[in-house]
């Protein structure tokens, strides 16, 4: 199985159990960065094992290829010396060299291709991780602007409002009724003659204009007689 493959059945049971119990969406973009940073962790800690593994086999195949010389040289000088015995079992010492190193090579080549391919999961996860977190922020965004809105929202359809409207109601019926008794003493008062007292205030408002009228009258007539 394949890390994106793995790591997706990871986050989706992650992520099912979550929604079944109605987690913050923030846990759940959180979740998935969070298991695509670990996934990323272990896919590079099997690559460091990998890489030393190959280090160790190059080693080994450095060894087995100096002991495939080291038994050909020996083989050339029990020829030399005429031990042709000693010869032959210096070339089936060789044999066995090249048979490991052969089989080394090939163990490397393997290992070689799984560490290309190591790399290139490794490059795309990375990949994926940036462009997670990347958009990780925008999306928290988004869920608190959705969770203010549902909140809100939800307020808007409170009947705790509706109480605190209907109360404003009933303050201002009442501002109408104070209202209504200061109009109240007004009702009537249009239309009527004036009162006894008013009357009398009048006539002797009128008396002393005419009173007043008189003297100013006979001084003008003073006046006019003395300029004659």
């Amino acid at each position: 199985m394949g890390i994106f493959s793995r790591l997706s059945d990871i986050v989706n049971s992650n992520i099912v159990a979550l929604l079944d119990r109605a987690e913050d969406p923030q846990k759940i973009i959180r979740l998935i960065v969070q298991e695509m940073e670990d996934t990323l962790v272990e896919v590079r800690s099997a690559a460091v094992r990998s890489i030393a593994d190959k280090k160790e086999l190059e080693r080994k195949l450095n060894t087995l290829v100096r002991e495939r010389d080291s038994w050909e040289a020996k083989a050339e000088l029990a020829i030399e010396k005429g031990r042709e015995d000693l010869a032959k079992g210096a070339l089936v010492a060789k044999s066995r060299a090249v048979q490991a190193i052969e089989a080394g090579q090939a163990q490397l080549a393997d290992l070689d291709a799984y560490l290309a391919h190591q790399n290139e999961d490794v490059a795309k996860l990375q990949a994926k991780l940036d462009d997670a977190k990347q958009r990780e922020a925008a999306m928290i965004a988004r869920a608190q602007s959705a969770h203010a809105r549902l909140k809100t929202r939800g307020a808007l359809y409170d009947s705790r409002v509706d109480d605190a409207l209907s109360r404003m109601q009933q303050v201002e019926r009442a501002l109408d009724e104070m209202d209504g008794k200061v109009d109240a003493y007004d009702l009537g008062r249009n239309g009527r003659g004036p009162s006894l007292s008013e009357q009398f205030a009048e006539l002797e408002t009128d008396t002393k204009v005419e009173d007043e009228l008189a003297a100013l009258k006979e001084r003008l007539s003073n006046r006019v007689s003395a300029k004659a």
